[in-house]
């Protein structure tokens, strides 16, 4: 039997500052985490927690393989069917973890061995090992195949549609592959041709068309506002949301809470950016041909 041991989960405090960390990153896992741990003992089933969330198979999946990646709820099976566990200790607590969430200040009073409380007289430095986060943000300047794009700083609006938007990236990239779009891709384009730096990188896209107006946020990218998660899924090191407006600092925050969980998990640097409205139309302006447009 395997064992996970997670240093962050050595006393009291440590489980419940952790869970809060990583419960605040959605709405979704706290959700989730709710309806695992109530209730009796019995592992919740896949289909239970469809039934009781109405959310989907696959996100039902996301979201609890997440919570047990993150050691606040037990993976288990029943019936051959995947189910979650509640973690006693934690599930008692989520009341408090609630209100820990919603009140960052009283989070911060919360004495841990990572920020023990300490009298004005004595100041002690503590070093603890954790998992290094190697993350970065990357724009359409930083990619080669784009490399025109830097002598245009600003250009006026182009709607071009979401497919001849992605058509226009196949081509700038040299990929001929054919993609087809169907509800539930993790990506809407994945590629290894795109070269970052110099390096050929792994990429995933997801592209917003112009029938998505306003200031993107989670909500407004998939069905059920998971569509940066599932592009999260894929085998990719660098993933990219183009959108022809506003992208909202909620979707950014969202894009990095992932891509730190894939750097984590991988053990290796993680590039995350946006194409906004602005970049679009910068990328349009020096590559119109490509976006079939004189």
């Amino acid at each position: 039997m395997v064992v996970a041991v997670n240093d962050i989960r050595s006393n009291p405090h440590e489980q419940i500052a952790h869970a809060v960390a990583v419960l605040k990153r959605s709405a979704g896992l706290q959700e989730m985490f709710e309806a695992i741990c109530k209730g009796g003992a019995k592992p919740k089933t896949v289909t239970r927690l469809m039934a009781t969330t109405g959310r989907s198979h696959v996100n039902v999946l996301q979201l609890g393989g997440k919570l047990a990646d993150a050691q606040l709820v037990q993976k288990t099976k029943v019936g051959g069917e995947t189910a979650y566990a509640k973690d006693r200790y934690l599930a008692s607590k989520r009341a408090m973890i609630q209100r820990l969430i919603k009140d960052p200040k009283k989070l911060a009073k919360l004495p841990t061995k990572y920020s023990p409380r300490q009298s004005v007289a004595a100041s002690v430095k503590i070093t603890v090992p954790h998992a290094k986060i190697q993350i970065r943000e990357v724009t359409v300047d930083d990619f080669d195949q784009f490399s025109k794009v830097k002598k245009i700083k600003s250009a006026p609006k182009k709607v071009v549609s979401e497919r001849a938007f992605k058509d226009g990236i196949l081509k700038l990239i040299g990929d001929s592959g054919k993609f087809q779009d169907w509800g539930g891709e993790p990506n809407d384009l994945y590629t290894t041709k795109l070269r970052h730096r110099g390096v050929r990188r792994p990429m995933a896209f997801a592209f917003k068309g112009p029938a998505t107006t306003g200031e993107l946020t989670p909500k407004k990218l998939g069905k059920n506002g998971d569509q940066i998660q599932r592009l999260f899924l894929s085998p990719a090191e660098v993933f990219i949301v183009q959108y022809h407006d506003h992208v909202g600092q909620a979707a950014i925050e969202q894009m990095k809470a992932f891509a730190s969980l894939n750097s984590v998990r991988e053990g290796k640097v993680i590039w995350y950016g946006v194409i906004d409205g602005d970049d679009t139309n910068r990328l349009i302006a020096a590559y119109p041909r490509h976006f079939k447009l004189k």
